[in-house]
């Protein structure tokens, strides 16, 4: 009878979904994680109405009602810079400047998008990331933070679905990838709960403190 917000791998325990890269992904819908063609087009999918054994990733009999799961907002911005950084040019400036500013991070690391909210935080506030983008990136860049501050948070914009619509827009012209998260938002941008600021778990803007470093890395 819980209600559950986590990071979507760790929700698919209790699901008793199949792990790593399978094609039946999401809970709420038969969207096949592998059909990229598909991914930015069709936006509609069958919903799933049974979770059988053996059948669409489910490997066991389910522990959690998926109608009681929340949407996780971190994770679902972790998830959306991992994909804009994975889909800029790594010879532009852009990420350059990214491997700069973070330095302490192995070239690895970054170029996979591995990035905590404190890191993050800190890029929406530098100016002079923005400088070093070209249309498309920054379109996508202003994009998320719009979603991020307008919707992952405590704060709700009225307009949150366009919102959306730009982000997803951005981020295929940007050439970026559909992972799950991005796929919450393409298909199910009206299942997330009106009181998202009290599931996250970022509850304010924390400014740096004493145990953090000005790259964002943590001592």
């Amino acid at each position: 009878s819980w209600t559950v917000c986590g990071d979507l791998p760790v929700i698919s325990i209790p699901l008793r979904q199949k792990a790593g890269h399978t094609n039946y992904l999401c809970y709420m819908c038969l969207w096949d994680s592998r059909s990229k063609p598909e991914h930015w087009e069709r936006i509609d999918r069958p919903a799933r109405v049974a979770y059988r054994v053996g059948d669409k990733n489910i490997k066991h009999e389910p522990l959690l009602d998926p109608k009681k799961i929340l949407l996780p907002p971190l994770h679902i911005k972790l998830g959306l810079m991992k994909q804009y950084i994975r889909a800029l040019d790594k010879d532009g400036t852009c990420f350059k400047y990214i491997c700069t500013k973070f330095s302490a991070l192995t070239h690895e690391k970054l170029k996979c998008g591995i990035f905590d909210g404190p890191q993050i935080r800190l890029l929406m506030k530098d100016e002079e990331f923005l400088r070093t983008m070209n249309t498309v990136e920054k379109n996508a860049w202003c994009a998320f933070s719009d979603v991020v501050k307008n919707f992952l948070g405590n704060f709700k914009a009225d307009n949150y679905q366009d919102l959306f619509k730009t982000l997803l827009t951005a981020y295929q012209k940007l050439g970026a990838n559909m992972n799950v998260k991005l796929h919450f938002l393409h298909s199910h941008m009206n299942t997330f709960p009106s009181n998202l600021g009290d599931v996250s778990e970022e509850q304010i803007l924390r400014p740096l403190n004493k145990d953090t470093k000005a790259d964002g890395t943590f001592i």
